[in-house]
């Protein structure tokens, strides 16, 4: 069942997903050659504590860290670890915060140092796909329309979209209804409505659109060991149209990157 939301517990998720947001923004000064993941995890679990939040993933159905922090071949769900980052890795940060009764939960994939051209572009146009996904949560269309343009986009790229990973609903659980492929058909799914939040997630891998499960019960990776790319937005649908809760602001400010993707959709909150 989808659970809507009024105006007044968006603004408390708001907060949530502000918060996941700014932890990945101070996150982003410390993403570099020879830094661990743990480390990041650690800095990351605090800074979510000083600012009154819960790490949401630490524990949530047995998870061991306070991020899915996964380098590389890694789709999501990697468990941090001591491995010292390098020249040309990237690495995608999955946040998730509890706060005031909600959650807040998107990811972001950065470049550790100068990293190769053809994995540049493959986290461009992995973003861009996020983008076109997020346009199509209109009132009245259906989630295939979100899982449709982002499988589009990226196909045309030659890019694998995975497809046993998806994203959610969000709100007082961290995964509700309804569960939002990367792929999929115009016109097919639950209908969008006022109200809705949605975790949208691409996962899209260099090579083949087959991922591998490990045996720690956790980490995926793509099936080729090509590099895979994340990005997560939370939004929700008011007065028909598609409104961001979370940013990606704070990590341009902290890279110093200039960007007007958000503003089709802003809300005067």
């Amino acid at each position: 069942m989808i659970i809507l939301k009024s105006i007044d517990e968006l603004r408390v998720m708001r907060e949530s997903a502000l918060l996941v947001s700014k932890t990945l923004g101070m996150l982003a000064k410390e993403i570099k050659p020879g830094t661990t993941t743990n480390h990041l995890d650690k800095l990351g679990g605090e800074f979510i504590r000083d600012h009154g939040g819960e790490p949401a993933f630490l524990g949530m159905y047995g998870f061991p860290k306070n991020l899915c922090i996964s380098p590389n071949e890694e789709v999501v769900h990697g468990i941090p670890n001591d491995t010292p980052l390098k020249e040309g890795d990237i690495l995608s940060v999955d946040c998730g915060v509890y706060m005031n009764g909600f959650y807040g939960d998107h990811a972001y994939s950065f470049e550790v140092g100068e990293v190769a051209p053809e994995t540049k572009k493959l986290l461009d146009i992995t973003k861009e796909s996020l983008y076109k996904g997020l346009e199509q949560c209109v009132r009245g269309k259906r989630v295939g329309d979100i899982s449709n343009a982002i499988q589009t986009h990226c196909e045309k790229h030659g890019y694998g979209v995975v497809r046993e990973l998806v994203g959610h609903g969000v709100g007082r659980k961290m995964h509700e209804d309804p569960q939002v492929p990367n792929y999929g058909r115009k016109g097919s799914g639950k209908v969008l409505k006022d109200g809705i939040v949605l975790a949208v997630e691409p996962m899209i891998n260099l090579g083949t659109h087959e991922v591998k499960f490990h045996s720690d019960g956790w980490t995926v990776t793509s099936k080729d060991n090509s590099p895979s790319a994340h990005f997560e937005h939370n939004v929700c649908i008011i007065g028909g149209k598609p409104v961001l809760l979370s940013t990606f602001g704070y990590v341009y400010e902290a890279l110093g990157i200039a960007s007007d993707e958000e503003a089709p959709f802003q809300y005067d909150w």
